[in-house]
């Protein structure tokens, strides 16, 4: 492996090991970890240029999806927070239909 193709490799382990830290749910933070571990340790190794290629452009999309799912989840606790009703009339749900 190329000296820039294991730094880039190495830094997107990195990445995809912070960002899963972020998991609000102990159950699915420690599988994240579990699981990119195993997969970087599986196939660490490879030495075909195209299939290090193809793995490094799959663990990219992984990381673009922890990165939504635990935004994502933030997000739509605001969102929830943001769409109760007013409660200002003494009735709590007088806003709605």
């Amino acid at each position: 492996m190329a000296a820039s193709s294991r730094a880039q490799v190495l830094d997107l382990y990195r990445a995809m090991l912070r960002e899963s830290k972020h998991f609000s749910a102990y159950n699915y933070r420690t599988y994240a970890v579990r699981r990119i571990r195993d997969a970087f340790r599986e196939n660490k190794n490879v030495r075909d240029p195209v299939e290090i290629q193809t793995l490094v452009n799959k663990a990219k999309r992984d990381l673009g999806i922890i990165r939504r799912q635990h935004s994502g989840a933030a997000q739509g606790t605001a969102l929830r927070r943001k769409s109760r009703a007013p409660q200002s009339s003494g009735k709590p749900w007088a806003a709605w239909p």
